[in-house]
Formats: structure tokens, C-alpha cells, sequence
């Protein structure tokens, strides 16, 4: 219902924005776009939230805390502290996780109606460039946006069948800890599940194709998570590709292009997201598409001049931040506003593992390509320096890169709990901040914000508590 009026029976209404997919990026849309007096519809076959809510961020986050507290009771002698660890509760971890998740969907449900969201659940389908078809009823837009999001990807020949090969999606719900897994790709995904199932007690070996894991972060991240995962005990095989999956007596044997294998109880498909495509009607709408991307611009506009898309359907970052600034830029744009596009390198990227990767900016391979070899300062700054790092017992660093004389326009963070950090570290980049203007901030001790202060005092020249 929409202004007392049956919306989808009544051939007349025409909404300013129908919304195909209340994911981060349609409810985002949505919410902007009512509180800009827009008329909104808001379209989801599953639940309101998306991925991000119920099968990604949120719920990821909350098995690496479970594991985070499994962690610490065991090693609470190191801390003076006697406690005891007797195992996991997986029945207990999905209680904490679901009523996470359950609290945040409640309150994003009430947040929707009071914006007077029409709000319509069903599978829906663009069935013309300025209509939806849900549950046999159209839905006329002055503009649509498509926001249908993304889903795990798999390799050919290699069935996911949700027992002993699974998606992201399946590890989730498991009802139990894997004695043993094999995680098929190193990037966000795999290496968020690999440190969450190893403060479990899973034996866990990660196969990457590419030279590093976490590839998309710079280097020096990269080999920093690697010596932390040798400490931890978690493997790796890096630089060989995926070849074949077998079913064993006992799990899955995995076979590598360079003739090694490995076996285990599970095998965790982590090898990315696709966009959920095909069959929605938009090829049929003239929608460009590649590769089952929709294509747009900056401004999320796809060719079809009343249809723009965000989120993991295009290919942009696939992060639920994003996909909210893309949303908003959507809403704004239509209500007449003028916002500025999305710097993509400005956008904060953190990996929740243990320790956590957090960076934004560009990487010093990145810098030196766009700026030349000559032009590009780093500075490294241990966090064993940092006196809050070493309460934690966290090992890391923070690596800045600067162009020579000018901005940072890199920052680059390993360390438990330093995603935290990362608020600052976006305001360094996006305002194009001179190591000494951030030198001269006075940052709070003992914090590990402190860290990214004292890596700016050494790269203006005035190291404090490190050396030059």
C-alpha cells in the first residue's frame, strides 16, 4: 500500500524511483531518495539488508569476534588472567551471530517504513525502462535502479554441493567446526574465514593462484598477514592455480596446476562474487552488460538514459560502503542535487581477519606507475612502537606513501583492531593532507591512532618514538 492507495493495481501511479534489490546499495537509494521528497519503491525477493546484512559483512564479523574471545581464553595466561577454554559452541556462536544480525534487520525494517518506503517483497524483473514486473503486478518509474547484488562464484567443473564444497554462504550456517578445510582463494573472503575457523581449532590451508594473499592490498601488507598466518599456523600454498576437486573417503582432495595436493574435511569456494544477472530483463531493456556487469559511469548511469545501477552489479569495489555512496549518489542525482562521483582509491578497504589489513589510497606499485619511481616516498612505522599495540600484543605496521613534496596518498595498515584507524587514514587521503599538516595534530596516548600520527612526525622529518 502506498498513500492509501493499492500501488501495483493502480495503472496510474508512477513512481519518481523503482528499486530493483534492497541490498546495501537499493536501500541506501531509497531511504536518500524518500528523504528528498522522491515517491520510492523498493523491490527484494529475500530479506531487506542484502548480502552485506545477512550473508556477508555482518554476520562474518561476528564468527571472527566469536573467534577473537575463543582466542583470548586461551592465551589469558599471558595477560595474568587464569581462565579456562573448553571448545566452541557452534549453537551458541549462530544464538550471538543471528541476534546480531535479527536486531540490525528490525531496525533497518522500521527505518524503511518511516520513510515511507513502498516496500514490496517478490522476485522482481525490468520488464521495460521504466517498469518492474513483481508478483504479476507492474511497477511504473519515472527511473529504475538496479541493485541486485552479487552471489559466490564458482570455476567451471568445480559444483559447489553445500556439504563438502561450499560457498561463503554455507560456511556460515555450518553446525559444526571442520576438523580440516581448504579454502580456495586468498583474497577478503577466504582469508576472513580461514582466521575465524582457525580460532576455532580448524587445521586450515589457503590456496591462492596469485603471488600473495589478499593480492588487491600493497605488498608490504600482503607479506605482513603472511607472517602473521605462518605464526598462527595457518598454511598456504600461493602462486598455483586450482586444477581439480575430488570427493575422498573422508572429505575433499584438492589438485593444484603444479601437481600438489591437499586434503581436507571441507573445501570453502572463496574465489569472489558474481552479479546476480541474468534472466532479469536487462539485455532485453538495451542494458549494456559485460560479462554479466551492467555497465555505468561515474555517475552510475547506465546507456539506457532512465536506468542507473550500483553495487556489486557493476564493476566497482564490492563493498557495502560503497554501494551506500553509490545508492546516495543515485538519489541525489535525480532529485536535482549535484554530487560528486565516487573517488574509488579514497574508499577505506579493511579485511577482519587476524591481525586486520586496513588501507586506502593508492599502493606504492600503484603511486610509482602514476606518478613515476622518482616521485614516491614511503615511511614504515612498526607498531612496536606504539604502546597500545604492545597491550594488545598485536605485531604490525603502518606504511605511508607520499608523492615526493606532496600528499600522502597511500595508507597501508597491519594490526589487531587497526580498521579502527582507518577513519583518519581516509581524511589523510581524501584531503589531500602534507605529512606535516597531519604531524601537527596532537593524537591521543597511549591509542594506536597514535601510530598513524607518529608514521606522519617521521615522514614531515621529526621522528618521536622512532628511529630516523
Amino acid at each position: 500500500m502506498h498513500g492509501g492507495r493499492d500501488v501495483a493495481n493502480d495503472a496510474s501511479t508512477v513512481f519518481d524511483l523503482v528499486i530493483l534489490g534492497g541490498g546495501s546499495g537499493g536501500y541506501a537509494a531509497a531511504l536518500r531518495a524518500a528523504q528528498l521528497g522522491l515517491d520510492v519503491a523498493l523491490i527484494e525477493k529475500n530479506k531487506l539488508g542484502g548480502t552485506c546484512l545477512h550473508n556477508g559483512c555482518i554476520p562474518t564479523k561476528a564468527l571472527l569476534h566469536a573467534g577473537e574471545i575463543a582466542d583470548q581464553a586461551r592465551e589469558s595466561a599471558e595477560f595474568g588472567v587464569k581462565a579456562s577454554y573448553d571448545g566452541i559452541d557452534m549453537a551458541g556462536v549462530h544464538k550471538y551471530k543471528d541476534g546480531v544480525v535479527a536486531g540490525l534487520y528490525k531496525g533497518l525494517q522500521g527505518l524503511v517504513a518511516s520513510r515511507k518506503v513502498t516496500y514490496v517483497e517478490g522476485e522482481g524483473r525490468l520488464s521495460s525502462p521504466t517498469s518492474v514486473d513483481v508478483n504479476g503486478q507492474t511497477y511504473n518509474g519515472r527511473h529504475i535502479l538496479l541493485a541486485t547484488g552479487s552471489v559466490p562464484k564458482s570455476l567451471p567443473g568445480l559444483e559447489i554441493d553445500g556439504d563438502r564444497i561450499i560457498s561463503s554462504d554455507h560456511a556460515l550456517v555450518m553446525d559444526r567446526v571442520p576438523q580440516s578445510a581448504i579454502i580456495l582463494g586468498g583474497g577478503v573472503i577466504g582469508v576472513e574465514f580461514a582466521s575465524a575457523w582457525k580460532s576455532f581449532g580448524t587445521d586450515v590451508t589457503i590456496v591462492e593462484g596469485l603471488p600473495h594473499l589478499v593480492p588487491a592490498e600493497d605488498e608490504n601488507s600482503s607479506k605482513l598477514l603472511e607472517r602473521a598466518f605462518r605464526k598462527r599456523g595457518i598454511a598456504f600454498s600461493l602462486g598455483s592455480f586450482f586444477e581439480k576437486a575430488e570427493y575422498t573417503d573422508s572429505g575433499v582432495k584438492v589438485t593444484l596446476a603444479n601437481g600438489k595436493t591437499y586434503e581436507a574435511e571441507v573445501l570453502l569456494v572463496a574465489i569472489g562474487r558474481g552479479p546476480v544477472s541474468q534472466g532479469l530483463g536487462y539485455e532485453e531493456a538495451g542494458v549494456a552488460m559485460d560479462r554479466g556487469f551492467v555497465l555505468a559511469d561515474e555517475y552510475c548511469r547506465t546507456n539506457v538514459a532512465t536506468v542507473s545501477a550500483v553495487g556489486d552489479l557493476i564493476p566497482t569495489l564490492q563493498l557495502a560502503h560503497v554501494g551506500f555512496a553509490e545508492g546516495i549518489l543515485v538519489a541525489e542525482r535525480l532529485a536535482g542535487l549535484n554530487p560528486v562521483p565516487v573517488d574509488y582509491d579514497g574508499v577505506p578497504r579493511v579485511t577482519y581477519c587476524h591481525p586486520e589489513v586496513a588501507s586506502v589510497g593508492v599502493t606504492e606499485e600503484k603511486a610509482k606507475e602514476v606518478y613515476g619511481a622518482d616521485k614516491v616516498v614511503t615511511l614504515k612505522y612498526n607498531l612496536g612502537g606504539n604502546g597500545r599495540s604492545r597491550i594488545l600484543k598485536t605485531q604490525g605496521e603502518i606504511k605511508l606513501v607520499q608523492v615526493r613534496d606532496g600528499a600522502v596518498v597511500g595508507v597501508h595498515m597491519v594490526g589487531d583492531r587497526i580498521g579502527e584507524q582507518v577513519g583518519e587514514a581516509q581524511l589523510i587521503y581524501n584531503w589531500e593532507a602534507l605529512p606535516a599538516e597531519v604531524a601537527q595534530l596532537i593524537h591521543a596516548h597511549p591509542t594506536q591512532n597514535e601510530a598513524l600520527g607518529e608514521a606522519h612526525l617521521a615522514l614531515a622529518g621529526k621522528p618521536l618514538h622512532s628511529h630516523d
